[in-house]
C-alpha cells in the first residue's frame, strides 16, 4: 500500500459495525477486527454478564498483555542471536 494513503474498511466486531481507516491493507484491517472480535467473544463466554464497555477494556488489556509478552520474547531472541553471532 502506498505510504500515507488511507483505506477505509467496514468491519463487524462483537455485533457492531465499524468503519476503520488506516494505511494497512484491507485484509490486514479485517484480520485485526477478526482477532478483536474473537477475543471479545472468548472473554464474554467466561463472563457473559460483562457490559460491552468493560468487555472492550478487558479485551484491550489482554491484547496489550499479549503484545508485551511477544516483545519480551523478541528481545530475548535478539539477545540470543547477538550472543551467538559474537
Amino acid at each position: 500500500m502506498a505510504e500515507g494513503k488511507k483505506t477505509r474498511t467496514t468491519v463487524v466486531i462483537y455485533g457492531q459495525q465499524y468503519t476503520i481507516s488506516g494505511t494497512e491493507t484491507t485484509e490486514h484491517m479485517m484480520q485485526v477486527a477478526t482477532i478483536v472480535d474473537e477475543k471479545m467473544r472468548q472473554i464474554s463466554s467466561v463472563n457473559p454478564n460483562l457490559h460491552s464497555d468493560k468487555l472492550a477494556v478487558l479485551t484491550a488489556v489482554n491484547a496489550v498483555h499479549d503484545y508485551i509478552k511477544l516483545q519480551e520474547q523478541y528481545d530475548e531472541l535478539e539477545k540470543e542471536f547477538k550472543r551467538l553471532r559474537d
